[in-house]
């Protein structure tokens, strides 16, 4: 007959292997999670391409249909009173921050066309080393030399991405607007790491679905005029690619990226946010044949590489 003493452990550690199946539970439905949000948000430079609009008329498509997505998720949820509590220093915050995404996203839509989703995606993703460069210059924050070594191979990864080590100035003279593009896609990628810093210090204090929700909001109000004078484009396909980006890029990706986050700790966040650019790279080159030379390939995994090592020390 067992005794109590024998009961004891044998409980505790059913208990402890019970807890840990739902953990690694919990973890194998947060990769999906985030894997699946990298996946869909490597489509949105061929809904991009194939809408083909200009930016103001995308972005504010996309925050359109983004909020209608949102605001029906925070019914659902029951949390559509974080947005009403707002006030002070959070709104300032959640409306700051949208601002920067809206224009984010507004010179990430002008870079695409002009040279390619892979390239445009690849520069946008820079954003960590401008957050961390804002973070030592602004937040004094301590940069250790693996920092700035890890940001000067994302530079070196950059320069191979671009095509300019490997074909030289004249090369990027016969790709017209093909430089307008890079630089669109830099600023664009500076615009992020902003929104990132007040995320950074205000994310605390403020509500995540009212981060996610604040770009939308922001860019569905602040470009109203822009259809309004300039015309909404005509009925057709044309609307199904743009309710995608607002509803699939934004309603839906959100949703799966920060539920999939909110199950992982910070070190398994990390690599799976190059899901993203990774499958750009791919689905740009399986739908529209543009293929990246080995040199870019190879400046693209040099950025996924210092990325990596950046994220392992922030965890």
């Amino acid at each position: 007959m067992a005794t109590t003493s024998d009961t004891l452990p044998a409980l505790a550690s059913s208990v402890a292997g019970g807890a840990a199946d739902a953990q690694a539970s919990r973890t194998r439905e947060g990769q999906a999670l985030m894997i699946g949000a990298g996946l869909l948000l490597s489509t949105v430079g061929v809904f991009v391409e194939e809408a083909g609009q200009d930016p103001a008329t995308l972005v504010w498509c996309r925050c359109v249909f983004g909020l209608l997505a949102l605001l029906a998720w925070g019914a659902a949820r029951g949390r559509l009173g974080e947005l009403a509590r707002l006030r002070g220093r959070a709104l300032a915050a959640v409306a700051g921050a949208g601002a920067l995404m809206v224009l984010n996203w507004g010179l990430f839509f002008a870079a695409i066309p002009l040279c390619s989703i892979a390239v445009s995606t690849v520069v946008f993703h820079l954003q960590p080393f401008w957050l961390m460069v804002l973070g030592a210059g602004w937040l004094r924050e301590r940069t250790s030399r693996a920092q700035w070594g890890a940001a000067g191979v994302a530079l070196l990864g950059l320069l191979l991405t671009t095509g300019l080590l490997e074909h030289g100035a004249a090369w990027w003279g016969q790709r017209s607007g093909y430089l307008q593009g890079l630089l669109l896609s830099l600023l664009g990628s500076f615009c992020y790491a902003g929104a990132g810093l007040i995320i950074k210090l205000e994310g605390e204090r403020t509500s995540s679905f009212a981060m996610a929700t604040g770009p939308s909001a922001v860019g569905a109000i602040g470009l109203a005029a822009w259809p309004l004078l300039h015309g909404l484009p005509a009925f057709g396909a044309t609307w199904g690619w743009l309710a995608g980006l607002g509803l699939l890029h934004t309603g839906l990706a959100y949703v799966l990226l920060y539920a999939g986050m909110s199950r992982l700790s910070t070190g398994r966040i990390g690599p799976l946010l190059f899901v993203y650019p990774g499958a750009a790279v791919l689905v740009d080159w399986a739908v529209y044949g543009r293929a990246l030379s080995a040199w870019q390939l190879l400046g693209v995994g040099l950025i996924g590489a210092a990325l990596w090592s950046l994220r392992r020390r922030e965890a």
